[in-house]
């Protein structure tokens, strides 16, 4: 079992930035990709941004290339999410997940996720 809990989230005006952290619990953290997601009000769930457990690769979606970051520090075992460059469109309720995995690569899909935080909300005020 790995317990996921996400920290620092808040209210932020446009053109802002936040730094969301997830710290993981219970297994060993490097056997695990790392991603986040995001659900906004009356919308489905969608995928952000992926590292692979080594932290070689990474993937985010178009929408957020160029503002957020995804990075993880396997010593502490934590993985981040710099945001900048904040939008209104970026509110809504992060969620980190873990995918356990031989395969240093990244998952987009929440099925290939194990273990996911209680999320964290996120409000970009225009």
């Amino acid at each position: 079992q790995v317990q996921l809990v996400e920290s620092g989230g808040g209210l932020v005006q446009a053109r802002g930035s936040l730094r969301l952290s997830c710290a993981a619990s219970g297994r060993t953290f490097s056997n695990y990709a790392m991603g986040w997601f995001r659900q906004a009000p009356g919308k489905e769930r969608e995928f952000v941004a992926a590292i692979s457990w080594s932290g070689v690769s990474t993937y985010h979606v178009d929408s957020v290339k160029g503002r957020f970051t995804i990075s993880r520090d396997n010593a502490k075992s934590t993985v981040s999410l710099q945001m900048k460059s904040l939008k209104p469109e970026d509110t809504a309720v992060y969620y980190c997940a873990a995918s356990f995995s031989t395969y240093d690569g990244v998952f987009v899909e929440e099925y290939q996720y194990d273990y996911w935080g209680q999320g964290t909300q996120v409000t970009v005020s225009s």
